[in-house]
């Protein structure tokens, strides 16, 4: 057999085994007789170099070193979930759900992994690419590292199409995390704390092989892209376990509410029977159709709901109440605990929200409270255990000056929180602004982390965003751990910072209120700094979605003499601070002030659709209302969407009749 057949031989059979041994559980061959094949291919390998394959079963192993994550932008977003924790959320949930779709609903429910979340990209059935959820924008790209882990197949079998995402968690097994443990502990390091941060850690380390050491598995649930002939969330799962996926068998299909909180309630008492952590259900609207209709918010599927298990609580003593200042001056009292083990982890300290929130539990220093860690990340007080309270104890009075500044804080009418007023004297309010400037969202400044920045401050170098962009490589690097190489990559990010395009520039100013949706929506209106700058309360509030909190926050924002300077330095300084020639190419008003429901299958994909409507200044709608201008219908449009639009009087167009509007 010549060697080109050997080695393809060998791989295939390797694949073949890899899949039945860590994917399907059904091992055919010993360890020994799979690690002799795989010692045999190496060796074919070495000797023949011009047949190398990047999704060999050898590079398993790993031996590839990052030193820099690449960043890349998802193709598709990787939206987050919006979560309940009743049925009665679930039964909101379903209503709003048949409300805006036609038809019978089915849902899709699957366990809710608590691990790393990764989209792997794959071309003509080869593994392409890992990048991690990140932002859900853009991620960091570990594809050596996800390469090492053996249930994500590196080849394909079936009828996969020619390119497309899926979506998972990478988790690290209660088994292979003691393992991990046992011999940390063995070689007198400290353990790791709990199974998700481990795995997520993992996916970041530099050497590959160290990776590869690590019993890390990959449950997939999601696919994206283009996929022909696929109709439902749950065929598209039974598809991707065909191509050779791990896809987890737990999930199943549920025809009503009903079937749904049977699985939900019986996996709330066997979860812990499972190999991984889990810490809820997701229920999906089963048909990919229903799901294209229901569409998305600013940060979730309206399709999906994470369904939380009751969170774990414990008691503990708080010691006592300190004050943070974020950097739009709002004050957040934290309780500093008594270390307690909570969810795998240990808790020091747990927020308190505002001066109402401590009122109303009447929390005290001293106080026996018990802590939740929920659908949050930072714990939270929920009570307290009066029984153990020192009867000499007196009620917290909140502070009334800034904990660092000393300035009288001041707490506006219909808010919880209270402010620090000094907006350009008080130290965390400008080392916060400045730590959201460069932070990746917004202007993301490569070489320039959150330490740095407060080091900058501190040392006088800088006192706001503008200041950045006179520094000097010279005035860094006698700075704590600033050698020549990373003052360099710090100078050299500032300067490629003014690329990035206008409206992230506008989020990274830091306006109260401004989110990256709502600064998308003003660069889009306003095209450029001096437009916005100008525009009154009332020609703000005229912007969609756009109301009175924002618009003052935006107004009194440009009426402070110091931001105004800031924003001319920005300008001078060579940022983009109007949309580029090419963005407003592809932008008119031709639909301006028009309001369309797009229902049905098209030609073109519905997100293609819906772009070209915002692009020419249309509004697009979920829903059929009174307000509404135009209904795009496509094949198999709802019947009772069809009836309202009818009854309303609305004009239905198709899909070439709409290309023409905007011709």
């Amino acid at each position: 057999m010549k060697p080109e057949e050997k080695i393809k031989k060998l791989r295939e059979e390797l694949h073949r085994h890899n899949h039945l041994y860590y994917v399907l559980d059904k091992p055919e061959i010993s360890d020994y007789d799979f690690d002799q094949k795989l010692k045999e291919l190496q060796e074919f390998e070495e000797k023949h170099p011009e047949f190398y394959d990047e999704n060999s079963p050898t590079l398993r192993v790993g031996g590839a070193v990052t030193k820099n994550f690449a960043t890349v932008v998802h193709e598709h977003r990787m939206y987050s979930l919006d979560n309940s924790y009743s049925k009665e959320d679930l039964e909101n949930w379903e209503k709003r759900i048949e409300k805006q779709v036609d038809g019978e609903v089915n849902f899709t429910c699957e366990l809710k992994y608590d691990g790393a979340s990764i989209s792997l990209t794959y071309e003509k059935g080869e593994f392409k690419q890992a990048v991690t959820r990140g932002d859900g924008i853009q991620g960091d790209d570990v594809t050596n590292n996800v390469r090492t882990i053996r249930s994500v197949p590196l080849r394909l079998k079936g009828d996969f199409p020619e390119k497309f995402e899926i979506r998972g968690e990478i988790v690290l097994p209660y088994e292979g995390f003691a393992q991990l443990n046992a011999a940390r502990v063995e070689a007198g390091e400290e353990p790791y704390a709990n199974p998700r941060n481990t795995a997520s850690g993992s996916l970041k380390l530099q050497d590959s092989a160290e990776v590869a050491r690590r019993p890390l598995d990959c449950l997939l649930f999601s696919l994206t892209g283009n996929l022909p002939g696929i109709k439902s969330q749950y065929e598209g799962l039974e598809k991707a376990r065909e191509w050779g996926f791990k896809i987890p068998a737990e999930a199943t299909l549920a025809k009503n509410l009903k079937e749904v909180m049977e699985f939900v309630n019986y996996w709330d008492v066997h979860r812990h029977d499972l190999p991984y952590e889990t810490d809820g259900v997701v229920v999906k609207v089963n048909s990919l159709h229903q799901q294209e209709e229901l569409g998305y918010t600013a940060k979730a599927p309206r399709w999906a709901m994470a369904y939380k298990f009751k969170a774990e609580q414990v008691s503990t003593k708080l010691n006592k109440i300190s004050y943070q200042v974020g950097r739009t001056g709002a004050i957040t009292p934290v309780a500093n605990l008594e270390p307690v083990q909570l969810g795998g982890t240990t808790v020091k300290r747990a927020s308190l929200h505002n001066a109402d929130q401590i009122e109303k539990l009447d929390v005290r220093e001293g106080d026996e409270v018990y802590v939740e860690k929920g659908g949050e990340i930072i714990p939270k007080i929920v009570g307290v255990d009066f029984t153990k309270r020192d009867p000499d104890s007196n009620p917290t009075q909140y502070i009334t000056n800034c904990p660092e500044c000393d300035t009288e804080l001041v707490r506006n009418e219909g808010e919880a929180q209270h402010y620090c007023p000094n907006f350009n004297g008080c130290p965390p309010q400008i080392i916060g602004r400045i730590q959201h400037y460069i932070s990746r969202k917004a202007m993301d400044i490569e070489g320039l982390g959150g330490e740095t920045v407060a080091l900058l401050v501190n040392e006088g170098l800088i006192g706001n965003y503008a200041d950045l962009y006179e520094l000097k490589k010279e005035q860094i690097l006698p700075l704590e751990r600033m050698a020549e190489k990373s003052a360099e990559n710090l100078i050299n990010g500032i300067e490629n910072s003014k690329q990035i395009p206008f409206e992230r520039v506008l989020f990274a100013l830091g306006i109260r209120y401004v989110g990256e949706t709502v600064a998308k929506k003003l660069a889009k209106e306003f095209k450029n700094i001096d437009a916005l700058k100008k525009a009154n309360q009332q020609e703000l509030e005229n912007v969609d979605e756009i109301g009175e909190r924002i618009a003052e926050s935006v107004v009194e924002f440009f009426a402070d003499e110091e931001n105004l300077n800031n924003v001319e330095r920005l300008k001078g300084y060579g940022l983009q601070l109007e949309i580029s020639a090419e963005k407003l190419a592809g932008q008119t008003n031709k639909l301006e002030g028009q309001t369309f429901v797009v229902s049905g299958v098209f030609e073109m994909s519905r997100n293609d659709l819906k772009k070209l409507i915002e692009d020419n200044g249309g509004k697009v709608s979920g829903s059929i209302s009174s307000k509404t201008s135009y209904v795009v219908a496509g094949e198999n449009m709802g019947p009772s969407k069809l009836a309202k639009a009818e009854s309303l009087q609305i004009t239905i167009i198709d899909e070439e009749k709409f290309l023409e509007m905007i011709k």
